[in-house]
């Protein structure tokens, strides 16, 4: 097996042409185009995909509704969103206000649809419809039963039959097809396809009365390693006609569009005879007698569909009426949309272009620094039929700073606090770290705690914005402790430690010490000190430690003459306490019949009574010890102690 892919058909090609031209046209279905931006009238679905004997079995469950990141709206109002694999935009080329994405990215053997019924009006034997998909689509190394896809199923209902020319099945295997391509970017090292947006026509005609099913679904790789999602759009006019068919009495151009997504056009007059043009748009001027028909034969990319025929009569009936939209407000210079969605064949041009996104399209978004009034020109792209509408957009500048009243850094115990104030407007809610302060709805707020605090301003409901943060920091003193005795000898240095939280360090008194207002001052005296040491933060706040300065005549070592080592936290190791030692060269125990039970090495604590993680019984051990003094002199002392559990 080779990593591309095989395009699988349900039936072969047709061609068909209408017998007769038709100026016919009919309304489509309720938001069969999205056109409400809701999945109304549409039926979601989710479910998983599994191999079961060599096949393929996608399982769905109507879902309620649409399913986040699976049953995904987007919309022309959001800007050019491209797909981050086929970089192709998420909302169908074709004028639509809103197209969908059926599925994800995700890799867990899931599978969606979505699908829509409609019954085709009484005696309305001339029906049509075009639907667009584009394909996002994994090609991993598995069995064709095994690999994601999306299927495409249009069914008549009544006569429980599905239309072929219309129906696909996409499933990556073998070789490449036609209009597909390979992403730059890959997921989990396996190659993505993917396929830009393409058309597909369905003729329904000689259906009149029937009800028809459009179906769509995606499902992953029965490994739950690879995806396939799609994006849908059906076309908003549902007949045989199309873009320009209908012109302006004053135009001196028709531009006469045919559908988009297909790989081929070819224009002719009433009778075939003559070939008009091959390009997706085709001009007349001056414009044609009104009542000239003309044909357009759309040829589908290779595979994805049927040769079909599509006609129109080309009359002068066409009114074009301004559509700027309701008057509107941004707030903050937020971008808010104004018009409507763009048709095919008009040409739009706003008036003043300030504070647009773009002039010359149908739905800018606005955002002007102050109040104004937008004219909307719209008119035929033949040149006829102009038409103005007006849309204003307020402009409202909400202040969104905070001032501060107080210290923004305080101590809890000082007289110092925190105020935080903001301009009135209609209504006002306070947050601490993001989450809404119950009852904090005035313009002034007081904080009593540390966080993060910023407010949200709203304006008749239709504008919010959030303010600036300020940090706050209420501090806490930490609690005093008795740091333990320090033993030093008459007239040699020994240096202190103080616990080193907060800004600064204060020693009182001073006697003795090189530097009292260090974290870690030498002491050289001739006398003991009780001292108090001051630490204060940043905030103010102050916590008082104390440290006593015992003082020995002479060098030496000192090691207790019992220990407990029951884990208690008291006296549970055998270790010296050097008195004016600068550095040991050796200190070990022994048992009565002189086998070394534990020797001092670098870090560690002294002895806890074990041999070999054994507890030892109570006995009495020699201890011997030598070290090299502060006077550099070598001192050597032994003792016994009592190892009592």
């Amino acid at each position: 097996m080779t990593d591309q892919f095989q395009l699988n058909f349900l039936l072969p090609f047709t061609f068909f042409v209408l017998g007769y031209f038709s100026s016919i046209g009919q309304n489509c279905p309720p938001n069969i185009d999205f056109e409400n931006g809701n999945f109304n009238g549409w039926t979601c679905y989710t479910g998983s995909v599994t191999a079961v004997n060599g096949q393929n079995v996608i399982t769905l469950v109507n879902s309620g509704g649409p399913v986040p990141n699976r049953h995904t709206m987007y919309s022309a109002n959001s800007g050019n969103v491209l797909d981050p694999y086929g970089g192709f935009p998420v909302n169908c080329p074709n004028g639509s206000g809103h197209s969908i994405r059926l599925g994800n990215n995700a890799t867990d053997g899931q599978a969606e649809g979505i699908s829509y019924e409609f019954t085709i009006p009484p005696n309305q034997n001339v029906y049509s419809l075009i639907y667009h998909y584009a394909i996002v689509i994994h090609d991993p190394p598995h069995m064709l039963f095994q690999q994601p896809r999306f299927e495409i199923e249009i069914t008549n209902v009544t006569d429980n039959k599905m239309l072929d020319c219309s129906s696909f099945n996409f499933i990556p295997y073998d070789s490449l097809p036609p209009g597909f391509f390979i992403s730059s970017k890959k997921q989990d090292s396996t190659p993505v396809w993917c396929k830009n947006w393409s058309a597909v026509s369905v003729n329904l005609n000689g259906n009149a009365g029937k009800t028809i099913r459009l179906f769509f679904k995606t499902a992953y790789c029965t490994f739950l390693r690879h995806f396939g999602y799609a994006y849908i759009d059906v076309n908003s006019e549902c007949n045989s006609e199309f873009v320009g068919a209908t012109y302006c009495p004053d135009d001196i151009t028709v531009n006469v569009t045919a559908p988009y997504g297909y790989q081929g056009y070819t224009w002719f007059n009433n009778n075939f005879s003559q070939v008009l043009g091959t390009q997706q748009t085709i001009s007349f001027t001056p414009p044609p007698a009104a009542g000239t028909a003309i044909a357009v034969e759309i040829i589908p990319y290779n595979g994805y569909g049927c040769l079909d025929t599509l006609y129109a009569r080309i009359i002068d009936t066409l009114t074009v009426v301004a559509n700027a939209g309701i008057d509107t407000l941004s707030c903050n210079q937020n971008p808010v949309p104004i018009g409507t969605i763009p048709k095919p064949g008009l040409v739009y041009s706003w008036n003043p272009a300030t504070g647009l996104s773009n002039p010359n399209i149908a739905n800018p978004l606005a955002s002007p620094n102050t109040t104004t009034t937008y004219i909307l020109t719209t008119k035929h792209d033949g040149g006829g039929c102009t038409s103005t509408d007006t849309v204003t957009v307020k402009s409202l500048i909400l202040d969104t700073s905070i001032q501060l009243i107080g210290k923004a850094t305080y101590c809890i115990n000082s007289s110092d606090s925190s105020v935080l104030i903001v301009q009135p407007t209609d209504s006002i809610q306070w947050f601490k770290d993001d989450k809404a302060i119950k009852g904090a709805n005035q313009t002034h707020y007081y904080a009593t705690q540390s966080g993060n605090y910023h407010a949200q301003l709203f304006y008749k409901k239709s504008c919010s914005i959030n303010t600036t943060k300020q940090k706050i920091f209420i501090d806490k003193p930490k609690q005093g402790i008795n740091y333990p005795e320090q033993y030093a000898v008459v007239n040699y240095p020994l240096q202190l430690q103080a616990r080193t939280f907060g800004d600064n360090a204060v020693w009182s008194p001073s006697t003795g010490l090189d530097n009292p207002i260090s974290y870690n001052p030498v002491f050289k005296n001739s006398s003991e000190q009780l001292y108090k040491i001051s630490i204060k933060t940043i905030s103010g706040c102050v916590t008082v430690d104390t440290q006593s300065v015992k003082i020995l005549k002479e060098l030496k070592i000192f090691v207790p003459s019992a220990f407990t080592p029951n884990n208690d936290g008291l006296n549970d190791f055998l270790r010296p306490l050097p008195i004016g030692i600068k550095e040991f060269t050796y200190f070990r125990i022994y048992n009565r019949w002189g086998q070394l039970l534990f020797e001092l090495k670098s870090g560690s604590r002294g002895w806890d009574g074990t041999i070999k993680g054994k507890a030892q019984p109570n006995q009495v051990v020699i201890w011997m010890a030598e070290g090299i003094g502060l006077d550099n002199r070598i001192y050597r002392q032994s003792g016994t102690s009592v190892l009592l559990r």
